[in-house]
């Protein structure tokens, strides 16, 4: 940092002379001073632009603009805002995050729809002042959106999942988490237009039932991951819809969704052999008959969160530690029947010396002090890995961690 003569300190960018830049700029092109800028975070750029006109220019080019993160500015965001990067930024922006900015409301976002027709991804979780207009507006102007976040946004309908069907045919992944008046209808209407869609998130749309699944059963023949949590209205009858025309799921999480028997775990078994990813918390009609059948049948499992699936047993853990060598993540918080014995299968199989980073454990009570008496049969915590255990057991193992969080 340099100083003036008062000692007040400058910038970096406030330290350049006009000799200094003229040199910069004889040196180097304006091509490669472009190419330079598009390597810069907002912030640096903005700062940038206040050396000099020339800079200015260059770093308020839309080329350097077509990625936009305003997370860290959420509470100085308003409507004019976006306009202005907008109009900025036009036809280069491709991906805009307004994440937390509950300033942005459909007046702006119409306004850069207008304007950013190439626009790829974006988000507007948390963004509470958006209604159905805002849909309206990116299905009316913005045919290559991929990538949509709608978390939160509790205003959206039904009619912006149509809109969307109806303007956005490239659409991969939807968040419309705890948006909470859609229902099978608009659900019906998104997936039949937008059968490319990979990644959809519908946790806490409590409206949803089983006719919902059935239509992403048959029409989302791409999805990799979907997320139901809380949606507790469904059942069995859905779910093996969705198993059975979804092959290439590799995430999937129904925690929270009490109705769910073996018959899922069965269905997943048989149809989904890529899983990786299973989340059934609080699904307590689960049992060791139906992790037997995935465990054997889904080799890639790496990271499931069986919290308070209150029925399993050691049974569970040995056909784990047989049968998914690339487990890495393994919650099993208040099952209350796991023992020290399946602890140690787990600490035998294949898994446990290549992968297994976690394992949750509160709540699981003590099995006569077995499991501090042996810890060398235990899956070791090594520089990157942490046993979590009940509080009885926390003196030996300090590194936990919680990767449900």
């Amino acid at each position: 940092m340099g100083k003036e003569a008062n000692g007040v300190s400058r910038s970096r960018f406030e330290m350049f002379s006009n000799s200094d830049e003229a040199v910069i700029n004889k040196k180097l092109p304006k091509e490669l001073l472009l190419r330079i800028f598009s390597f810069l975070d907002v912030v640096t750029l903005c700062r940038c632009a206040q050396v000099s006109r020339s800079w200015n220019v260059l770093a308020l080019d839309g080329s350097n603009w077509q990625r936009i993160d305003l997370f860290d500015f959420q509470r100085d965001i308003e409507g004019r805002v976006v306009e202005n990067i907008s109009k900025r930024c036009g036809g280069f922006l491709r991906k805009l995050s307004l994440r937390g900015c509950l300033g942005v409301g459909d007046s702006a976002l119409r306004t850069f729809s207008q304007n950013c027709r190439n626009i790829e991804l974006l988000s507007l979780n948390g963004c509470t002042k958006i209604t159905d207009s805002t849909c309206n507006s990116l299905s009316k102007f913005c045919p290559k959106l991929k990538h949509l976040d709608l978390a939160s946004c509790t205003s959206i309908t039904n009619l912006s999942l149509k809109a969307l069907s109806e303007g956005c045919p490239l659409l991969e992944q939807l968040n419309i988490s705890w948006c909470d008046q859609v229902t099978k209808d608009g659900v019906q209407a998104l997936v039949r237009c937008c059968p490319g869609l990979k990644g959809l998130f519908l946790k806490g749309c409590i409206q949803l039932e089983d006719e919902a699944l059935k239509h992403i059963g048959g029409h989302c023949p791409e999805l990799v991951t979907l997320n139901l949590q809380t949606c507790s209205q469904i059942t069995d009858e859905g779910l093996i819809t969705i198993c059975r025309g979804c092959h290439r799921l590799q995430s999937l999480c129904v925690s929270g969704c009490a109705n769910i028997t073996d018959a899922i775990l069965h269905a997943l078994g048989q149809n989904c052999p890529r899983l990786r990813i299973l989340e059934v918390a609080r699904c307590s009609q689960l049992t060791d008959v139906g992790f037997t059948t995935l465990a054997r049948n889904c080799h890639e499992l790496e990271k499931m969160d069986l919290e308070e699936c209150v029925q399993i047993t050691d049974g569970t853990l040995i056909q784990l530690s047989i049968h998914c060598p690339r487990l890495q993540v393994l919650s099993l918080s208040h099952c209350e029947l796991i023992t020290d014995d399946g602890i140690r299968h787990l600490g035998s199989g294949p898994c446990a010396h290549d992968r297994l980073e976690v394992i949750e454990l509160d709540n699981c009570p003590p099995d006569h002090g077995r499991l501090t008496g042996a810890p060398e049969e235990l899956p070791q915590p090594g520089p990157h890995r942490a046993l979590r255990l009940p509080a009885d057991h926390q003196g030996r193992h300090q590194e936990a961690a919680d990767p449900f969080a």
